[in-house]
């Protein structure tokens, strides 16, 4: 299985390192997709919510669903799946960032960036959430940009943060007595 995923994974991203590299995207993506190192830039944006009272509940769920997406992704999975990085396995492949010290899979970055956009995208006014969720994608991407990570690593984070993140607003819409679709909340 390993290998037919590096043998339909590995063309992908020899696709993106030749033909959409460059020399305005790469210093662009690589300032990117190290804002997400270690989750700092997510942390800042929970943070910053937790500070405003208008945000402060929003907060607390980014806060739930980031904890919760780290134990899954970075302390579960990476260690029981450990799948080796790309660039190690990809001929001709060459990463653009340093080595990462982890496993592939899933991808951390993605899965914080999923994690708290998505509880923003369904509990703030769209004009909040959209951009969020849309660097959330940016995140996921640059993963892939630098040669880091496989595609179905990327898309296991997006998945499992957003799927935690959906669960983590669900309970608490739950548990507050809200009734309907979670996608109905009020904006």
């Amino acid at each position: 299985m390993e290998q037919f995923l590096i043998d339909w994974e590995g063309p992908v991203l020899l696709w993106i390192q030749e033909h959409m590299r460059n020399d305005f995207l790469t210093p662009v993506l690589t300032f990117l997709t190290h804002l997400g190192d270690h989750g700092y830039f997510w942390i800042a944006l929970t943070i910053l919510f937790l500070l405003l009272r208008k945000t402060r509940k929003v907060g607390g769920l980014m806060t739930c669903s980031l904890l919760l997406n780290t134990l899954v992704n970075n302390v579960l999975l990476k260690n029981l799946v450990a799948r080796t990085r790309p660039y190690e396995v990809v001929d001709g492949l060459h990463r653009i960032i340093e080595a990462q010290s982890d496993y592939s899979f899933p991808s951390g970055h993605t899965g914080s960036a999923f994690a708290v956009a998505v509880v923003v995208f369904l509990m703030c006014p769209r004009k909040i959430g959209v951009p969020v969720l849309v660097f959330a994608f940016v995140i996921a991407f640059s993963r892939l940009y630098v040669g880091v990570h496989f595609p179905t690593d990327v898309l296991g984070g997006a998945l499992i943060g957003a799927v935690i993140a959906y669960l983590v607003c669900a309970v608490d819409r739950r548990k507050t007595g809200q009734k309907g679709s979670i996608w109905n909340f009020e904006r």
